[in-house]
């Protein structure tokens, strides 16, 4: 098994260079609390692992997970047990209902305040899941833009389908051309709304965003690799036990209370509407949620191999050496040791 390792390198699709404001944020001060920010692809274990953390060491958990925000979407964001969640205080799940949107923004509010209110009680916060959106508006805070134009999107999206996003890029190209070189060509979402800032904005994206950082606290960022075909596996043994714990029954209830809305385009949830409103078999279904969640994992860990100074452990999170190695970096961070 290979040592923990340092990956660094930030993703700048959704900012530009620092500014001068943003260089001047005073970096952590030794007397500031530590967070723990546990990453990894979906199926990675981020969750035993945690859990584990957190009893060793005093820590309270702060999901990141943009599914498991919504009540009653339980089975299909693999959301910690009642008996979990009883074991150890958890933050920032069924905090809204799935009809109503939870932003990013939105979460990095909440997220800040969960980690200031465990501190204060001298406990250890430790976010994890793996919405990498999620983490990084918690992390380093998100870009002042303007509000969504949504009749302009929707004309975006139109003009898309009909001449694919490297029409898009090409156009952002002529906007934009900083954005464009940091955002990928098929990266259609991003494209649409970086357009969409500069159109409403009367200006390249690249000239109107800011940041508002995370401060107060010292991360510690702990990357989970496991070994690529063993996850792939894991994954599709989980999404088969998922569907046959009940998951169209689960969607066919949210429907009925809720309608379609967009938290049940999510993986699996998407699957599962199929199969009720457009006679997918379920054996289909399964299938086709495997392939979606191995599609998934390998976006977020390229997404996350962009954090910087990342700790990586090349196992799943509830393998012993795993915990050994976590634990080892925990206590060297608490100490005040470098941990890089």
């Amino acid at each position: 098994m290979s040592p923990a390792r340092t990956a660094n390198g930030a993703s700048r699709e959704f900012r530009g260079e620092p500014t001068d404001a943003e260089s001047r944020q005073p970096g952590p001060a030794a007397t500031d609390p530590f967070a723990v920010l546990l990453l990894g692809p979906t199926g990675s274990g981020k969750t035993a692992l945690s859990l584990a953390l957190a009893d060793n060491f005093n820590g309270e958990i702060v999901s990141c997970d943009s599914v498991a925000v919504y009540r009653g979407m339980d089975l299909g964001s693999a959301k910690p047990t009642p008996a979990e969640r009883a074991r150890i205080p958890h933050h920032l799940i069924d905090v809204a209902d799935p009809d109503q949107p939870f932003t990013a923004g939105a979460y990095s509010r909440a997220a800040r305040a969960a980690l200031r209110q465990i501190a204060a009680r001298g406990g250890l916060p430790i976010v994890t899941g793996g919405t990498g959106l999620y983490l990084r508006a918690l992390t380093e805070g998100l870009f002042a833009g303007p509000e969504r134009q949504t009749s302009l999107r929707a004309r975006l999206r139109d003009s898309a389908q009909r001449r694919g996003s490297v029409w898009l890029h090409r156009t952002l190209t002529r906007l934009d051309p900083a954005s464009a070189a940091r955002i990928h060509a098929n990266d259609a979402p991003k494209l649409i709304r970086a357009i969409e800032v500069c159109l409403a904005g009367r200006k390249p994206m690249s000239e109107v965003l800011a940041r508002d950082p995370l401060t107060g606290f010292r991360l510690l960022r702990i990357g989970l690799n496991p070994p690529r075909a063993a996850l792939y596996e894991r994954l599709n043994r989980r999404c088969a036990e998922i569907f046959a714990a009940g998951l169209v029954q689960e969607t066919r209830a949210l429907l009925a209370c809720y309608g379609p809305v967009r938290a049940l385009e999510s993986l699996g949830y998407r699957q599962a509407v199929a199969v009720l409103t457009s006679g997918l078999s379920e054996k289909t279904a399964i299938g086709e949620a495997q392939q979606g969640h191995r599609n998934y994992a390998k976006r977020q860990l390229t997404w996350f191999r962009r954090e910087k100074d990342v700790h990586w452990i090349e196992d799943f999170g509830d393998a012993p050496e795993t915990l050994r190695q976590a634990q080892s970096l925990i206590r060297g961070a608490l100490r005040g040791r470098s941990v890089a």
